[in-house]
């Protein structure tokens, strides 16, 4: 008998997965809009006016938000519009704003998604291997599935075809996320071999890689957004969007 029929949390990860309309809210120093917190870049600022990027979002002191991909920011930091932008927010001009900024973001999100793929793995969230995806994903237990960058179209498609039959899904052309990751890059930060696809069994999980995934994903221009995927709808009340913020949390850093 199959089991209970699983809620999936879906294959387009700038959906409704990182948070709904009530979700918190910041807007983007750049472009002026509002949208989500978490499908947003902060960028810290450090005592002596340092800014770097802070991929976790839970860097200490003030901090603002873009919402734009690798190339914008580039763009603005090489007009002078991102430290005109971060200028007015701070109300200073004394902003060191590092000449290689864009890669340093992409860098830390990177690994912000590698580091969260591999802290699941070790607590047994996320396994590998295509047969244990197929059997997992068939009896409805697969929360998330994902495919490496050059996974084949032909193995991707069958464990597309087992996670929808396990979710009584058929016909529904839900298919696995195609990670911005090629299986290399996959391999060396999970310490396995030749991974190339991976699956999630706890839905809580999946909302924790959710985040760190759609940032990244989102900064390199490897996914588009969709309606559900920015700020609520109209009349949601969610939490008072700002360009910056004061962060009293723990320091992670950007490894």
């Amino acid at each position: 008998m199959r089991n209970p029929r699983n809620e999936p949390l879906g294959s387009d990860i700038s959906g409704n997965a990182r948070g709904g309309s009530d979700a918190p809210e910041r807007r983007c120093v750049l472009t002026g809009e509002t949208t989500a917190r978490d499908d947003l870049l902060r960028l810290a600022v450090s005592p002596d006016g340092l800014v770097m990027p802070d991929a976790h979002a839970k860097a200490p002191g003030r901090g603002a938000w873009i919402g734009v991909d690798k190339a914008a920011l580039a763009e603005a930091l090489a007009s002078g519009k991102l430290k005109s932008a971060l200028s007015r927010a701070f109300k200073t001009g004394a902003l060191i704003i590092p000449a290689d900024l864009p890669d340093l973001a992409e860098a830390a999100l990177r690994r912000a998604l590698l580091d969260r793929l591999g802290l699941e793995l070790r607590s047994g969230k996320l396994i590998l291997g295509s047969d244990r995806i197929a059997n997992e994903a068939r009896m409805g237990k697969v929360a998330a599935l994902y495919h490496a960058a050059d996974a084949s179209a032909d193995g991707a498609r069958k464990l597309d075809k087992a996670w929808r039959v396990g979710l009584d899904e058929e016909g529904s052309g839900l298919v696995g996320t195609r990670l911005p990751l090629d299986r290399d890059a996959l391999s060396v930060a999970l310490g396995r071999d030749n991974v190339v696809h991976l699956a999630l069994v706890d839905h809580a999980a999946a909302q924790r890689v959710s985040v760190p995934l759609g940032r990244f994903a989102t900064f390199i221009g490897a996914y588009s957004g969709t309606a559900d995927s920015g700020a609520g709808n109209a009349g949601d009340q969610p939490d008072i969007a700002q360009d910056v913020d004061d962060n009293e949390l723990n320091f992670e850093g950007n490894r």
